[in-house]
């Protein structure tokens, strides 16, 4: 049986952005994409999502900056990558002659060097969409997240909009009281999608130095352990916004996709996972395909959002902002 599975992340933008599949690899996961090319078949995949780029290069953190934790994996990278301009270089290129879409994960420290990151990658072929982090500090505000401010994070997004024909997806952060605010802030202030989350602050201490692990102190949760949190919030995210879902956190196989999907994500992302098995997001994308032809299911959109209150569900991005505040959930504590 022949199946759908092409999405569009960005429905709102006059050239949309289609994705063969709902499968992509998260920033910092892997690589620049072009490390795979020799080994696997990327247009297996939906998209890939590049290492977080900057405006001028960053060596990262001192090792040690990763630690396996039970349930996942911390990491302090400390955004180490090429700059924008070595990207627009030597990776586009590459980027060009790929049979998916490449975006590109900015951050920056103040909003000028959001703009100028977004700035020169404009027109750039081989890019085909930014994915804005804004879970970096504004060193202009006393070093608050711009993630965690739901006007910070509208003045940003409608910054870079403005100077960039690409569609801009957001990536949110988790730590804040409630994620919604946040997500519909970005999305007046223009953005095409969202994608969230991104990590959680922990921790590792080392027993025998008796200090952290981690040179930086401390790192960013990922892995299965955060898979709750972030599909809650997911789920409560696609209630209120009327632009495509991308869940990212915890997504190890197929199944763990397909709940993201269920609970109203567009996409995915695979991040995690490619460090214990590099061949993670094709099998998730290759175990999504044999769900629905096992279930009889024609079209990705069949499933998208079917765990949503019946009011949430009118169609795949039309939601009733009304329901904000109503979607039966306890807080914790």
């Amino acid at each position: 049986m022949a199946v759908n599975l092409r999405v569009n992340l960005a429905p709102s933008h006059p050239r949309g952005l289609w994705l063969q599949n709902p499968v992509m690899t998260a920033s910092g996961t892997f690589g620049y994409g072009t490390e795979y090319r020799p080994r696997e078949d990327l247009a297996r995949l939906g998209a890939i999502i590049c290492k977080g780029t900057t405006l001028h290069p960053r060596a990262g953190n001192p090792p040690p900056r990763v630690a396996e934790t039970p349930a996942g994996m911390l990491n302090a990278i400390g955004l180490q990558n090429l700059g924008v301009d070595e990207v627009v270089r030597t990776k586009a290129p590459v980027w060009a002659t790929l049979p998916i879409p490449v975006l590109v994960n900015i951050a920056g420290e103040s909003i000028e060097e959001y703009v100028e990151v977004a700035r020169r990658l404009e027109g750039v072929a081989g890019i085909a969409g930014i994915e804005l982090n804004i879970s970096c500090p504004n060193t202009a505000r006393g070093g608050m997240l711009f993630g965690c401010d739901p006007a910070m994070a509208a003045e940003v997004t409608r910054a870079v909009l403005a100077v960039t024909s690409l569609p801009v997806m957001v990536k949110l952060t988790p730590n804040v009281a409630d994620v919604r605010p946040v997500a519909e802030a970005v999305v007046q202030a223009g953005a095409h999608a969202v994608s969230l989350i991104n990590t959680l602050p922990g921790m590792a201490i080392d027993l025998r130095a008796r200090m952290p692990y981690l040179a930086a102190g401390s790192g960013g949760l990922s892995g299965p352990a955060i898979k709750p949190v972030a599909l809650r919030m997911v789920y409560q995210v696609a209630q209120v916004v009327d632009v495509p879902v991308v869940g990212v956190g915890g997504i190890m196989n197929a199944d763990d996709a397909l709940e993201f999907i269920v609970a109203g994500a567009t996409a995915v992302q695979v991040g995690t996972a490619t460090f214990a098995n590099p061949r993670a997001p094709f099998e998730i994308a290759d175990g999504i395909r044999a769900y629905l032809e096992a279930h009889g299911i024609r079209d990705i959109a069949e499933l998208r959002g079917a765990a949503l209150p019946q009011a949430a569900r009118r169609s795949p991005h039309t939601k009733d902002a009304g329901i904000l505040h109503a979607t039966g959930d306890v807080a914790a504590g």
